[in-house]
């Protein structure tokens, strides 16, 4: 399985990005994929996760409300669509895949549970 990630920048605060994760190597049917973030001096952080068959989603807290999960089946791709961008978001943002989903939501927001990860994209909310 190879996971790559693309889409980061530096914007300001207030605006848009959208992450891309492509996937390949593997059936995903069964999947849960992820994307976490990093900060300097932090630790990996869950941001959020969607179920590969049927689409379900969850969110961390801090970013219920402005980012958006999703998939494209035919382009084996998850998107991160983040809106209202701020400087805390601040980060070098991965995504993880999980070759069977998890459905208990605790062991979903470990890094621990995915067993792939992409290489990582920076992105910087600065004024």
């Amino acid at each position: 399985v190879q996971l790559q990630a693309s889409g980061g920048g530096l914007v300001r605060p207030g605006d848009s990005l959208r992450l891309s994760c492509a996937a390949s190597g593997s059936s995903f049917n069964s999947a849960g994929m992820a994307w976490f973030r990093q900060a300097p001096g932090k630790e990996r952080e869950f941001v959020s996760a969607i179920r590969w068959g049927t689409a379900s989603t969850d969110y961390a807290d801090s970013v219920k409300g402005r980012f958006t999960i999703s998939r494209d089946r035919a382009k084996s791709t998850v998107f991160l669509q983040m809106n209202s961008l701020k400087p805390e978001d601040t980060a070098l943002y991965y995504c993880a895949l999980d070759p069977i989903y998890n459905v208990d939501r605790r062991t979903r927001s470990r890094p621990d549970n995915y067993a792939y990860w992409g290489q990582g994209t920076q992105v910087t909310v600065s004024s």
